[in-house]
């Protein structure tokens, strides 16, 4: 692995933030570099290690940033790396036990190693079979220069990026990087793990038991589970256990997670979901767990029922409270987009390779719209990319949207919760009716004594920044043209009057426009 700081490394992470900005941007090339192509952008990833690969599992969901061809290797890139050295793993080892030996057993060999750790069979003394998770020796240190340098250089690229895209671009990486910190701490997934537990003990899935006296940030101690991978499908078929049967359970349990209560796992590949001999679905690897707040929940379940009923109304509302359009989005822009996922919602024919090349098409239609992904929903979507090809991977026409929609119609009242159905929303309306007339009352006071203050809110600050930056533009640049000319005129070169008059004219022509 390159060392964080030397030039080689600084040269491939900048040519991995320039390829994703000439091809966010659609450019051919940036300061007269060409992007790396699929195959070499692959390779670079890879090369610079941790943090990547992370980052690239999480770009792997943007169709809206990618062609199809730099998906289709991002989609390969697999957080497997070589295990740590004896050496390495000794001092990793003394420091999560120190002098204490929990284990009756351990087996020096890993049966998993990624970025961040690997997991260990072992015995504790009482005869009980655990997995120990133990990271990486100086992982920490590793990911937060990473971070540093992606930082450096994102500052350098921004602004060459529109403000929209530039937002979205930010909170890909913004978001990436709170979660690959918390990642790299064990005990911040000890208490992920605990509180799944809790929150979906009766969800019928299997979460492993934690020993927390073990624990600690370089290690977690838990139940070794035993059981198929989700996407084995012979042995599934050995054990007789349906594939769709299991579908069903996974879909019902990420609605569950994403639109009930809020906490879900943002990790589902197929290494993190065993299946047990009597069908139990178990769950692994608590590192990537992201809460949505209720306004976002709300947001999506209004903006999925929209979508259904094709209520085009309701659905540009609830695009714009999930921040996903601006404000300053045209009518016929939005009216375009709301039709093209209505066609997804409403075609009975779609099978599953037609429905991702529509979903392609809509997504490469958002980069001409005001669009962004706010930082709550790049999980999101990366999560539902991996449950749908879970999907696709194995039952015939699979089709993400027509196979989970049911389900998501079915619970929409359960996922709205009773505090946000119509009784409670009137009760508190009328509750607060006195407050509101009291507001109404100071608001007529305060008029009357020309003492009104009006507070804008943030998204109409930058409708109005848009129009201001837009109507100084040509300002600015009037401005310019008329300073050139007054300094062109004290230059001595031939006609360098003539050319300072027609610099003065083009540049007061240019005021003249704008102001008009």
């Amino acid at each position: 692995m390159l060392k964080n700081y030397n030039p080689r490394r600084v040269w491939k992470t900048f040519r991995f933030l320039l390829t994703v900005f000439v091809i966010v941007r659609k450019k051919e090339r940036f300061l007269y570099i060409r992007p790396l192509d699929p195959v070499s952008f692959k390779q670079t990833i890879l090369d610079l290690g941790v943090s990547f690969i992370k980052l690239a599992q999480v770009l792997a969901t943007r169709a809206d940033f990618f062609t199809e061809e730099y998906l289709r290797e991002l989609k390969t890139i697999h957080d497997e790396v070589e295990p740590m050295n004896r050496a390495n793993f000794e001092i990793m080892y003394n420091r999560a036990f120190g002098s204490v030996r929990p284990f009756r057993h351990f087996v020096h060999s890993p049966i998993a190693s990624a970025s961040i750790g690997q997991v260990h069979k072992a015995v504790l003394d009482d005869g009980t079979k655990v997995a120990v998770k133990i990271r990486r020796l100086n992982i920490e240190k590793d990911v937060l220069d990473d971070i540093r340098i992606i930082g450096i250089f994102l500052r350098i690229f921004q602004p060459f990026f529109s403000r929209l895209t530039k937002n979205s671009l930010e909170a890909v990486l913004n978001e990436f990087a709170d979660m690959i910190v918390k990642e790299v701490d064990l005990s911040i997934e000890l208490d992920n793990l605990r509180k799944f537990r809790e929150i979906y003990q009766l969800s019928g899935i299997r979460f492993p038991d934690v020993y927390p006296c073990h624990c600690s940030c370089d290690a977690l101690v838990m139940s070794f589970e035993t059981g198929m991978r989700i996407d084995d499908k012979e042995g599934l078929a050995r054990s007789n256990i349906p594939f769709t049967t299991l579908m069903d359970r996974m879909i019902s349990f990420y609605m569950e997670q994403m639109l009930v209560c809020g906490l879900f796992h943002a990790d589902p590949h197929p290494g993190n979901f065993l299946v047990g001999d009597d069908g139990t679905l178990i769950v692994l690897d608590f590192g990537m767990v992201k809460r949505l707040p209720n306004s976002t929940r709300v947001a999506m379940i209004e903006m999925i029922k929209a979508a259904n009923e094709q209520d085009f109304e309701l659905f540009i509302v609830s695009c714009k409270q999930l921040g996903v359009i601006a404000a300053t989005a045209r009518e016929d822009q939005m009216q375009e987009l709301a039709e093209r996922m209505f066609d997804i919602f409403g075609n009975e024919h779609l099978n599953a390779t037609s429905m991702q090349n529509l979903a392609f098409d809509v997504l490469d239609s958002m980069r001409e719209l005001p669009f962004k992904v706010p930082q709550e929903l790049v999980y999101v979507m990366r999560a539902s990319s991996l449950v749908e090809g879970l999907g696709t991977s194995f039952i015939e026409n699979f089709n993400g949207i027509k196979d989970i929609l049911p389900v998501l119609i079915k619970n929409i009242n359960r996922a709205l919760s009773a505090e946000n159905r119509l009784f409670p929303t009137l009760k508190n309306e009328l509750m607060s009716l006195p407050l509101t007339v009291r507001r109404l009352k100071i608001i007529i006071t305060q008029l009357s004594e020309d003492n009104l203050h009006i507070k804008l809110s943030g998204e109409t600050m930058e409708i109005l920044g848009e129009y201001v930056r837009a109507y100084l533009k040509p300002i600015g640049m009037g401005v310019v043209l008329i300073t050139t000319a007054f300094f062109v005129q004290h230059l001595s070169f031939s006609h360098h009057q003539e050319i300072a008059v027609i610099l003065f004219i083009l540049g007061v022509l240019r005021v003249l426009i704008a102001l008009k």
